[in-house]
């Protein structure tokens, strides 16, 4: 069996699986509770909390945890959509979005907000000029992905947050989900940052939202005591414990697994390129855990299941996107709806072997061969 999907999912690290259970199994108690054993899971949940804003250079009190990276999403955009509709209800974003992103924005352009689109560049990075022209005084929120989840495109956060600057009343909210854990981050100029760590081989059932205190959100779930007004429910000590030890684990490791899979990625592109039908979408300015590639004039569900007759898995989108419809994030780097439709994603992790990706390349020729006429 051979994994080429970790852009979808991570399998979870034996360590991190084993620190939900002790803390499971050592903490009973709700950390809201007010006796001994409930200040003894809040002290727990502290210190972890502590250590996750050690990693990124932010504030324990900024630390909201969710249900995963599609609620801190919600949260985040419909949040700034609540608090500062007083000041407008303009916009913008990317066609890179994840879905959480762009369904959250769809179901608040139903209740009369305005949502616009910047320009992607020929190599994928935002078009900087064009966002300057669609901002205006009553933008309140512009949201860009750290790394998009299909071709892997690393935007210019900084830039675009700088610039953002400039605007008192417009919020900046990044999806890193495809960014924390894998690369190097920045958070210094962004107000509002979404991730999950079952993307660095953490557990799912978890999600992060970074809400600078500067900012307000009007929160998406009322009533129950938590660790924060924002968002209600009982706090998850195991899975917050475990989070940290995913973080943790995957900041040690960060450059080496970069570096390797770096490696990874440049041969198999190297060997797809060969390909007259191959184009791939992936650009320089991609991080080497995604590889997108169109093939021309096939059906790529077809392709896909015929790697998986080899016991090769990977995807064709994202997999929270419909099937058997165009690639957003490809459309709006290529303008072409047939390129758009024919994606395949590869997705490598430091698990990976080079070995694998000989096989995967094997498998690849036989299956282009036999669909490609």
């Amino acid at each position: 069996m051979i994994y080429l999907d970790y852009a979808a999912e991570t399998p979870v690290s034996l360590e991190v699986l084993q620190t939900f259970y002790d803390v499971s199994t050592a903490y009973i108690a709700n950390p809201n509770a007010s006796h001994q054993l409930g200040r003894e899971a809040k002290a727990r949940l502290d210190s972890s909390t502590n250590q996750i804003a050690h990693i990124l250079g932010v504030k324990e009190s900024e630390i909201i945890y969710t249900s995963g990276a599609s609620e801190s999403n919600n949260l985040a955009i419909k949040g700034i959509a609540s608090a500062y509709k007083k000041y407008g209800k303009h916009i913008i974003t990317t066609y890179l979005e994840h879905s959480s992103v762009t369904g959250a924005l769809a179901a608040l352009q139903n209740i009369g907000y305005e949502v616009d689109f910047v320009d992607i560049l020929d190599n994928g990075l935002v078009d900087l000029e064009h966002l300057k022209e669609l901002l205006r005084e009553d933008t309140i929120l512009v949201s860009i992905g750290y790394v998009d989840s299909e071709i892997g495109i690393k935007q210019p956060i900084d830039k675009i947050g700088h610039l953002l600057a400039l605007y008192p009343h417009c919020s900046f909210h990044v999806d890193a989900t495809q960014a924390i854990g894998k690369i190097p981050v920045s958070l210094s100029t962004i107000d509002l940052v979404t991730f999950a760590p079952h993307k660095f081989y953490g557990l799912n059932g978890c999600g992060i939202l970074i809400k600078k205190d500067n900012v307000l959100i009007g929160p998406q779930i009322h009533g129950g005591k938590s660790t924060t007004v924002f968002r209600s429910g009982t706090p998850m000590l195991a899975l917050v414990v475990a989070a940290e030890k995913a973080l943790t684990l995957a900041t040690l490791e960060l450059e080496t697994r970069y570096e390797y899979v770096k490696e990874l990625n440049k041969v198999l592109k190297k060997a797809l390129s060969d390909y007259k039908g191959v184009r791939i979408n992936s650009t320089e300015e991609a991080v080497p855990f995604i590889l997108n590639i169109s093939i021309k004039g096939i059906n790529t569900v077809a392709f896909q299941e015929a790697l998986e007759n080899h016991q090769i898995y990977l995807s064709t989108k994202s997999a929270c996107c419909a099937p058997n419809t165009p690639s957003r994030p490809v459309y709006a780097l290529t303008k072409d709806r047939k390129l758009a439709l024919s994606t395949l994603r590869i997705s490598l992790s430091h698990l990976t072997t080079s070995e694998e990706c000989d096989i995967f390349l094997e498998c690849f020729d036989q299956c282009y061969k036999k669909l490609v006429k």
